[in-house]
């Protein structure tokens, strides 16, 4: 196990810290992407958000629903509810001592797949494309998982 004061000198965990910032920040840009798609589609949940667009009755009508900002939302639930898991499994995977190549492998199919996934969802690619990118995502933090576990508990 690594010391805190050895992990910016282990190359394991720059190469987790890599990957994690950029999934981390392709999650920050759904959120920008999700603002977008309200704004050009007009589609807002809260009231004070039509504001600029009139008063009283007039704005109401923006308080409405929208496929592509949905779509885009559903996107966005996607990611928190991958990439969170990751963040945390990938962080005691990186503590554990895998090989720098076996690490690497399991950051970059976790990344490809989250962003393809992201195309996926936005563009959208027909299925099965989506779901792939989903299981592929899964199952390298489900690896991640065993071998963290394997390692703590000697499994």
């Amino acid at each position: 196990m690594a010391k805190s004061t050895q992990l910016i000198d282990n190359e394991v965990f720059r190469a987790y810290a890599t990957y994690t910032g950029i999934v981390l920040l392709k999650m920050m840009l759904m959120s920008l992407v999700t603002a977008y798609f309200r704004i050009t589609r007009k589609a807002f949940v809260n009231p004070e958000d039509t504001a600029s667009f009139g008063k009283g009755e007039s704005a109401k009508k923006f308080l409405r629903t929208d496929p592509d900002v949905e779509r885009v939302r559903r996107g966005h639930l996607n990611d928190l509810e991958n990439i969170v898991p990751f963040v945390g499994i990938g962080l005691l995977y990186a503590l554990s001592g895998p090989e720098l190549s076996t690490a690497l492998l399991h950051f970059r199919i976790f990344v490809g797949a989250r962003i393809f996934h992201t195309f996926a969802y936005l563009i959208p690619l027909p299925q099965p494309g989506r779901g792939l990118s989903w299981a592929v995502g899964y199952s390298v933090t489900f690896s991640m998982a065993y071998r963290v576990l394997k390692t703590a508990w000697l499994l």
